[in-house]
């Protein structure tokens, strides 16, 4: 293998593709006006409670000439539940070139997991957004090593790294719909997404007293499910609730658990996943009262399935979900993880545990990091993979849909050594 090195490091503000939310705010009661939140933000960070969404490119001229990407990105809600604050990407591109680059020149690209131990350990050493630069830093690392292999695959580079040996295959997307909760479905439906819709349930309106305005909502996308898909079309719902339905229980696990049934009901025939239906304030209570929700719904029969989000933030934590049987399945949320080496190893940890994997991300991210994570959702066979960035469908879906439909003809055309997928 020729000694591909890295030559000089570049980094650039970008646009991600949502905002950035001051969470805190919002809970503690921030109004709207349009598409603003109005008061004061409370989380650091933030100067406004809602911001344009910023990420930073990170450049890396290889020794021949070629030049990789990654891009550095935090999620919607940062700051919060044990995460990084927002990246500040003017901040965070000179802290890159200033600080990191210099440690990098010279490094070997030609194995990703060695180089990308390196550069996560200067960036913890010298950066204050060490998990965001980690995770620019990762993709244009993978991309480094795919290129020096000759065959720019990163999914064919990590399950040869990892010893992973089973066929790609194409993953369910999955799908959210921002505030266009009924527009955005039709759209799904229409193009026959897997998992559907997210919903964005983030204020306790839009689950009511006693769950009824959501059970009304899960309803609805069943309905229309039946009513405009096809005859075999059969997606997975999947509603992320922030923790509101525990809210709307008063943090009871008997009360969160009746809601939860009354939506399994609201489903029909269709197989329902909700993320986040509780919020405990912690790692530990996180835990605790995932697992006892789950307990509670097998007592009852209940075929509903609990996806963990907060608090599984990084490899450890996620370890210490799927240890305790706290969910069905865990959203591997990839910025918060850092590298991609850790969304790697997240993802095995589930599945030595049979837990599933949505491998996710956030609306905040670039089309660069969506492209990348969709080759590590192929190495690792996700459960299902987050349509991403930003909060629409049509979109996303491309960008997500289009780099899986590439990998697998590449895959199925043959690998280097003569295996094909």
């Amino acid at each position: 293998m020729t000694d591909h090195v890295i030559q000089d490091v570049l980094a650039v503000p970008v646009a991600g593709g949502y905002f950035f939310d001051d969470q805190a705010a919002i809970r503690a009661g921030a109004g709207r006006d349009g598409g603003r939140y109005l008061g004061s933000p409370v989380t650091p960070g933030f100067a406004q409670v809602r911001e344009p969404a910023e990420a930073v490119s990170v450049l890396l001229r290889l020794s021949d000439g070629k030049v990789v990407v990654g891009d550095c990105a935090t999620v919607q809600y940062s700051g919060v539940a044990g995460r990084e604050p927002r990246l500040q990407a003017k901040e965070l591109a000179e802290a890159i070139e200033t600080r990191v680059a210099p440690r990098l020149r010279g490094l070997p690209v030609g194995r990703y997991r060695q180089a990308d131990q390196t550069a996560q350990a200067i960036c913890a050493a010298v950066l204050k957004n060490p998990l965001a630069a980690g995770y620019g830093l990762s993709q244009a690392l993978l991309a480094a090593a795919a290129h020096v292999a000759g065959h720019e695959m990163m999914a064919w580079t990590l399950q040869q790294e990892w010893g992973i040996d089973t066929p790609l295959r194409r993953l369910p997307l999955y799908a959210q719909s921002g505030e266009a909760r009924r527009g955005n479905v039709d759209t799904m439906i229409m193009k026959r997404v897997g998992v559907l819709p997210h919903g964005l349930i983030n204020t306790p309106d839009l689950v009511g007293p006693d769950g009824d305005t959501l059970a009304a909502y899960v309803a609805w996308v069943a309905e229309r499910i039946d009513t405009i898909g096809a005859a075999d079309y059969a997606p997975e719902l999947h509603f992320d609730v922030y923790g509101l339905v525990g809210a709307a229980a008063g943090g009871e696990l008997d009360g969160t658990v009746e809601i939860l049934l009354r939506l399994e009901r609201a489903a029909g025939r269709h197989p329902i996943r909700i993320e986040h239906p509780i919020d405990a304030g912690s790692r530990e209570g996180q835990i605790s009262a995932l697992a006892g929700i789950r307990a509670r719904l097998a007592e009852r029969g209940s075929r509903l399935r609990i996806v963990a989000d907060e608090w599984a933030n990084t490899v450890e934590d996620i370890g210490a979900f799927c240890a305790a049987g706290a969910a069905d399945l865990i959203q591997v949320k990839t910025p918060d993880l850092g590298s991609l080496t850790n969304t790697v190893e997240a993802a095995l940890c589930c599945a030595a545990h049979d837990v599933g994997v949505v491998l996710g991300g956030t609306c905040t991210e670039t089309d660069v990091s969506a492209r990348a994570t969709t080759h590590v959702g192929l190495a690792i066979g996700a459960t299902q993979i987050l349509a991403k960035p930003g909060m629409g469908v049509d979109e996303p879906l491309m960008i997500v849909g289009n780099e899986m439909a590439r990998c697998l003809r590449m895959d199925a055309w043959g690998r280097p050594g003569g295996r094909r997928g």
